[in-house]
């Protein structure tokens, strides 16, 4: 922030700003007392802000308006709320108290004011020093943990602070890089997923593609512009494919209305990656909102006129059974209710088809805040149970002592970005239980001693392992022993949080044996790999692992949670590799305050200059976006910017976020990236492959491998590239061989 005199534009800037505000609260409030608090609000904050200016330039002020905006446009909260988002920078960064606050405005809007203030006090109050010793909490976790308590009081305080956040992150072009990065990991690895747990739809997308924008440019502008160019080549089509389906739903006596929507970049990203596929095979890029008023005198339930209107439309146009997804019947874990169908054009484009009545849509879209609004009214749909369980689960998580910030921080993550999954018992009670999950979650699910005393399973009637993971649709048995008890290496498949803590709390007791079994396991793994028990070693991997502190690290190898793989790469000493990379790499530090930065020598090969890694869980090359962290010993880990291990450690520890910048190419020097194949087989295919990797573009590759079956072929190649730029190259030309329909980079 700056100060400098205001001047007649900005003021009216401030006015016009205020206008559209005023406009939409006016449909928020139910009378002009109501109104009026709106108002004073406004002219209290713009008071305090006056001549305050934000980094960009512009007056603060209309940063708590823009927030307000947010705050009855995109989540329908009422005059409290948006006084409060009003209010919400005041008492931190003026001379104005919560007190004053409360005397003006009651004690409700303080209390909102209070629990905005508190969050905001936490954020920005990063440790300024951390010496060598990373054994202590992350202070971010601590950050963190604060402010879900919030949820336990009033969640309208999240619901403003993500408001806050999507404001900030608008505007976050005006931010040093190592800033955005750690703002950006923190969006990614909480606030997107807690939009989402909370219905906001729109918030997450714009969040996520804000987030994918500054991680991954390139993708983000390339996939933005095909988007454009479809809707450009696709409209007419998509306004013809809905003219059949209005004329039939205005016959059967709907009263609806139909959207529009294309998939967001960040979504089309993120299906190329998830899958490996390309954009042109991302199907489901268009969906039409078909949103209806549900008649409520027919002697039909919403349910029941959703699957109505299904009916009427595939009697139009053919859909894609294995594409149905009936979150009608089976809501989403955040209240979301609609019937999704996949439909064929009639020029062979697949349309996804959402069906949903209006208050569906109004809860997909405004979330918890419409939640409670039917709530009040005496209307609960199926997804509305669903939000309020979430929630109770959510807060009987924050209360619970046991729980310290760090580990509280990886279950909200966990809980927040999991999705659920329906199977069945031997005698068809259906339960759900999140994605991803084994055979044992789902003892532990069934009951406590049920999962000490499983030995193995049954799915739908075949033996399995209890690390077997569990899919939609299931029948599962636990086949139990009296004298079976939980084993170590149940925490190495376990996954839902409750499991893993049973079988945590079965292990307490043996805690100091435990510690004591994994000190003497990882010293002996790193004598016999050959490095040195020191404390710089021991510092790197409690880094690397992530964990909070040196007990905690010798705990985790000594269960089986930490595998021990990953040391040779956490450890590697400084090869001609890491040589190479000094003179690749300029690092800039993480500056103390904005205008500082701290001195740190670079691009030097001389003893006590700074050491680098390539982290080995998402490969980076020259060319990738990258983010660094710096550990207490001063050496760097480089990571992919998207890289999921690298979200968490910058959400969580974002002091050790530094930049690295890829300076130049090296020639001498490459990296190990794999990229897949896929086509149709034919003679002389491998060796046409080979020899062009080889022989045209000079690549050494350490290993082809391709297997063939009823003339499709698929596998991979393991080469080294000096740059993404080659290896962009590479994939383009290989793509343009005959026969080959997909060839995509993938992770070793």
């Amino acid at each position: 922030m700056s100060f400098s005199e205001f001047t007649e534009k900005d003021y009216e800037v401030i006015a016009r700003e205020y206008e559209a505000l005023r406009l939409s609260a006016q449909k928020r409030c139910a009378n002009e007392e109501e109104m009026a608090v709106v108002r004073k609000a406004f002219d209290f904050a713009n008071e305090a802000h006056r001549n305050v200016r934000r980094r960009s330039g512009e007056p603060y002020m209309l940063h708590p308006i823009a927030v307000a905006q947010i705050v009855v446009d995109d989540i329908g909260l009422g005059y409290k709320s948006i006084s409060a988002a009003l209010l919400h920078d005041v008492v931190e960064d003026t001379d104005y108290t919560v007190e004053d606050i409360r005397e003006g405005f009651g004690d409700k809007i303080a209390s909102l004011v209070d629990g905005l203030t508190k969050i905001k006090n936490v954020l920005d109050n990063e440790q300024k020093t951390r010496g060598t010793d990373i054994s202590q909490q992350s202070l971010q976790a601590e950050n963190f943990k604060r402010i879900l308590l919030t949820l336990n009081d009033d969640v309208r305080v999240v619901l403003i602070k993500l408001a806050d956040r999507l404001h900030n992150c608008r505007t976050i072009e005006h931010m040093p890089e190592h800033k955005r990065d750690k703002i950006l990991s923190e969006t990614m690895f909480i606030f997107i997923p807690l939009a989402h747990r909370l219905g906001l739809y729109g918030i997450k997308s714009e969040l996520e593609n804000i987030w994918l924008h500054y991680k991954e440019p390139d993708a983000y502008l390339d996939i933005k512009e095909r988007i454009e160019r479809s809707i450009q080549e696709k409209g007419e089509e998509m306004a013809r494919f809905v003219v059949p389906i209005e004329e039939a739903l205005h016959k059967a006596g709907f009263k609806f209305e139909i959207k529009k929507r294309v998939k967001t970049p960040y979504s089309v990203w993120r299906k190329m990656q998830q899958k490996q596929v390309s954009f042109e095979e991302v199907y489901d890029l268009y969906a039409i909102r078909l949103i209806f008023d549900a008649d409520q005198h027919s002697g039909e339930t919403e349910r029941d006129q959703c699957y109505h209107i299904f009916s009427i439309i595939t009697g139009i146009y053919r859909y894609m059974p294995e594409r149905l997804r009936d979150w009608v019947k089976h809501p989403k874990s955040n209240g979301y209710e609609a019937l999704h169908c996949t439909l064929l054009s009639p020029s062979g484009v697949w349309v996804e088809v959402q069906i949903r009545t209006r208050r569906m849509d109004d809860i997909a879209e405004k979330g918890i805040a419409a939640h409670w609004i039917y709530k009040r009214h005496g209307y609960l749909g199926e997804g509305d149970y669903e939000m309020d369980a979430w929630l109770e689960r959510i807060k009987g998580i924050l209360v619970n002592p046991d729980v310290n910030a760090l580990e509280l921080l990886d279950i909200i993550h966990n809980d927040l970005t999991s999705t659920d999954i329906y199977v069945f018992t031997p005698m068809g009670e259906q339960r759900s239980i999140q994605k991803g999950a084994t055979a044992l979650d789902f003892a532990y699910l069934i009951h406590t001693e049920v999962g000490n005393k499983a030995i193995a399973a049954k799915v739908n009637q075949r033996l399995v392992t209890l690390s077997h993971v569990i899919d939609t649709g299931d029948k599962v048995e636990i086949i139990t022993a009296e004298d079976a008890k939980p084993q170590h290496e149940w925490l190495q498949f376990l996954t839902t949080r409750r499991a893993r803590a049973i079988v945590m709390d079965y292990f307490k007791s043996e805690r100091k044996q435990t510690v004591d079994f994994g000190r003497s396991m990882l010293e002996d793994t790193l004598t016999g790999l050959g490095f040195d028990i020191s404390e710089r070693n021991l510092q790197r991997l409690e880094v690397t692992y992530g964990v909070p502190s040196r007990e905690e690290l010798y705990y985790g190898v000594g269960i089986g949670a930490l595998s021990m793989e990953g040391i040779p790469e956490a450890l590697k000493p400084n090869s001609g590799k890491l040589s190479w990379l000094r003179k690749m790499l300029r690092l800039e530090s993480k500056p103390q305050e904005p205008e500082k930065e701290q001195g740190v020598t670079v691009g030097s090969t001389e003893p006590g200059t700074t050491h680098y890694a390539i982290a080995s869980c998402c490969n980076p090359i020259p060319g990738d976006p990258v983010i660094g962290f710096k550990a207490p010993d001063g050496s760097v880990t480089v990571h992919k910017k998207t890289c999921p291990v690298a979200e968490g450690i910058a959400a969580t520890h974002g002091d050790w976020v530094v930049v690295p910048k890829w300076l130049e190419k090296a020639e001498e020097t490459s990296f190990l990236v794999r990229i897949s194949l896929r086509g149709i087989d034919r003679m002389g295919m491998v060796n046409e492959i080979s020899s062009y990797v080889s022989l045209a573009m000079g690549v050494n590759m350490r290993g082809l491998t391709l297997t063939a079956d009823k003339g499709i072929f698929e596998g991979y190649i393991d080469l080294y590239v000096a740059s993404r730029d080659v290896l962009d190259k590479m994939i383009k030309k290989l793509s343009s061989i005959e026969g080959i329909e997909k060839v995509t980079r993938s992770d070793l």
